[in-house]
């Protein structure tokens, strides 16, 4: 039987190897891609595993499982924590005082919350902008009308930093038009916040067209860890 840590490192292999395909295709360096691992549902276990594979970047989407696992992980500080679900409220100071960056910024009353929490906690945060690609959709995120204001309003926050814009595909269409759509949200934020050149897009299915359309960071997850585990 295969070993937790070969199946790990054979995975992140064959994506590593998609990745570099990818950016060769698109005429880009792979580099300049960073690859952010969702763990979410997965054991601290395991992505100690991937730092030992040379993972720095792991996402994460709910808060209570995040806040626990973060706390066991025995490589904390060579792992940066992205938090890519969708936020509440009442959860934002907690997310602020162990996530690094924080990818799923879609109103103002987030923005003002998390400045807050990360202010309590003496942190400055890594901040993008969720975009909406499809109003209908239900995977959260600013239409792409307001997220120049919603930029604006991060990039004065004084405890946050506005690093670009994040964006799921939607369920149906083509992701890569979708892609295309939101680097045309990204080229006008870029545009108002030269620093903000963040493009986190693209998933197990469709990192391919990601990549293809500009994407900076990739959040995989299935094609890494497996099927998540049964819950309870």
């Amino acid at each position: 039987m295969t070993s937790r840590p070969d199946e790990l490192a054979g995975n992140l292999a064959a994506v590593r190897e998609r990745i570099d395909a990818a950016a060769t295709a698109a005429g880009r360096p792979a580099g300049d891609i960073e690859l952010v691992v969702v763990t979410k549902y997965f054991p601290a276990s395991d992505v100690d595993h991937l730092v030992d594979l040379g993972v720095r970047h792991i996402g994460e989407n709910k808060d209570q499982e995040a806040r626990a696992k973060v706390g066991e992980l025995a490589r904390r500080d060579e792992v940066t924590v992205h938090f890519i679900g969708q936020l509440q409220s009442k959860k934002v100071g907690h997310v602020a005082a162990y996530a690094d960056v924080v990818q799923s910024v879609d109103r103002p009353k987030i923005v003002r919350a998390l400045d807050r929490g990360a202010e309590r906690a003496g942190r400055r945060l890594d901040v993008l902008v969720q975009v909406a690609l499809d109003a209908a959709d239900g995977r959260g995120g600013a239409q792409p009308d307001d997220v120049g204001s919603l930029a604006d309003l991060v990039g004065e926050a004084g405890h946050l930093h506005l690093r670009g814009v994040m964006a799921v595909a939607p369920r149906e269409g083509d992701p890569r038009a979708a892609f295309a759509r939101l680097r045309s949200v990204a080229d006008g934020i870029r545009a108002r916040h030269p620093e903000a050149t963040w493009v986190s897009a693209g998933m197990s299915g469709d990192l391919e067209e990601a990549v293809a359309e500009g994407a900076t960071h990739l959040r995989v997850g299935t094609a890494i860890l497996g099927t998540r585990p049964p819950l309870g």
